[in-house]
């Protein structure tokens, strides 16, 4: 199987992931619930490829070490954590935030959502710096 594709997919995913984000929040914002919709959901959708798609790779491939060993190597492991603290607890967080909108309870859907989609924005992001920086540094 090669799997050397899967790193720059999986930053694509993200990158996907994190546009549809954006674009969710301002399609709410102008109240197209529609299109807000169709974002979320298509992120929901491009962050599970994301997931299966890393859980594959890192299956077959195992670790990729970081090869620098100067002050970038500091930077990589404080974004590559707080990536991977925040990943673990935003998949509930999802969860719950779609819950929310699939029952009609959009007092409590927009309560959970303005935790969740920061925190998911920034494991979107971090998730192609990390990326770059561990395969383009």
């Amino acid at each position: 199987m090669n799997l050397t594709l899967l790193p720059a997919l999986n930053a694509s995913l993200n990158t996907a992931s994190a546009l549809l984000l954006i674009l969710g929040y301002l399609f709410i914002r102008q109240r197209a619930v529609t299109a807000h919709t169709i974002c979320m959901l298509s992120a929901c959708g491009t962050s599970t490829l994301f997931l299966i798609s890393y859980l594959v790779y890192h299956f077959f491939h195992g670790v990729t070490p970081f090869p620098r060993h100067d002050w970038v190597r500091l930077v990589y492991f404080l974004i590559l954590i707080s990536h991977t603290i925040l990943a673990v607890v935003i998949v509930p967080l999802v969860m719950v935030v779609l819950f929310f909108a699939l029952r009609g309870k959009f007092d409590k859907h927009r309560a959970v959502a303005r935790v969740t989609l920061p925190l998911w924005l920034y494991v979107s992001v971090t998730g192609v710096v990390v990326y770059w920086m561990l395969y383009h540094l």
